[in-house]
């Protein structure tokens, strides 16, 4: 592993343990507001907890099995893990909402009652604050690492912090106008929310374990290859990309003087391959399959010297995400476009 990438992956490790050891505190903190309240909605909240500190240690599973390096099993690497990671918690998030609606609908029921409720918010809020500082935490470090299992679990965290805040706010009111039932439909409504959250997250892991495209990725790679093109990169096609954890592979097809020898053809276009890539931002790879023009592309082709020329030279216009994405030219179509 290149030092770069080492110590990039020592700093998703210490990330994921910190959201560990922190998911575990805050997990406390809610116990104790619960125990100290017996509030419904605050349970529910310490519930969330629960599943925020086992997202937390399969995440940090995760990133520690996505940084080894690509084997003869695992040809593209191990980074597809922190897919199921991000499934994994979606599922735990959805667990938690349905156990959360169960209680709550109980407790709408046959009533719940409160204790101390004054204290258990203030623990709770304290909770609330950490959670929250965490959350932004993990979003920022895991787009920073390029970590998908990172950012779900910010993500997650994060939608926590927003819960914590709205059931604080709601329990004020109960301990305001002395309307119990209040309690429950908040624990109801974190439930639903917890609902939504899970769906997000498996929906979004789905996408990245079926190697859905990424339209964002594929305007990174156009953009870059506009920026640097040599004269000699004739048309693009065929571009495909699939992401495993913070790894990106791209495929594409570049057109090419057909007059010119296989080496000087290769180097350009591995060259070429490589500087997009740095230029993009994008951590990965690129396999790079050579066309030669075939007389298909004279009219944005500027090479003065070109002995096998058919048509003139019209202009050179720029790669497009549509042109890109497509099969490559027909000889009815090519100089039309």
């Amino acid at each position: 592993m290149e030092p770069s990438r080492s110590a990039e992956q020592r700093s998703r490790l210490r990330v994921a343990l910190l959201s560990l050891t922190a998911g575990a505190g805050i997990l406390g903190l809610k116990v104790v507001a619960y125990a100290l309240s017996g509030s419904v909605a605050l349970k529910s909240d310490a519930v969330e907890g629960v599943v925020n500190v086992g997202a937390a240690a399969f995440a940090l599973g995760a990133v520690i099995f996505a940084g080894k390096p690509a084997d003869r099993d695992h040809p593209y690497g191990h980074g597809k893990i922190e897919h199921f990671s991000a499934a994994f918690e979606g599922g735990l998030v959805s667990l938690a909402a349905a156990y959360i609606i169960l209680e709550a609908g109980a407790a709408l029921l046959h009533g719940s009652p409160l204790k101390d409720l004054g204290l258990g918010l203030a623990v709770n809020v304290v909770a609330g604050a950490l959670n929250g500082a965490l959350g932004w935490y993990l979003v920022r470090q895991g787009r920073k690492t390029h970590s998908q299992a990172l950012e779900a679990d910010g993500h997650h965290v994060l939608s926590d912090f927003w819960t914590t805040l709205g059931l604080c706010a709601g329990l004020l009111a109960v301990k305001a106008t002395g309307l119990r039932w209040l309690d429950p439909v908040l624990a109801l409504a974190v439930g639903l929310l917890l609902a939504r959250t899970g769906f997000r997250l498996v929906r979004r892991a789905a996408r990245a374990l079926l190697d859905e495209e990424d339209p964002a990725v594929v305007e990174r790679l156009v953009g870059a290859m506009n920026r640097l093109r040599p004269w000699d990169i004739l048309a693009v096609h065929e571009l495909r990309t699939f992401r495993t954890g913070r790894h990106t592979h791209v495929d594409v097809h570049l057109v090419v003087p057909e007059y010119y020898p296989l080496r000087q053809a290769h180097d350009l276009c591995e060259t070429f391959g490589q500087r997009v890539l740095d230029e993009a931002g994008i951590e990965g790879e690129m396999h790079v399959h050579l066309d030669p023009c075939g007389h298909l592309v004279c009219g944005r082709c500027a090479a003065e010297a070109c002995p096998i020329r058919e048509r003139p030279w019209m202009d050179t216009p720029a790669f497009t995400q549509e042109e890109a994405v497509v099969a490559g030219p027909s000889r009815d179509t090519a100089d039309s476009r």
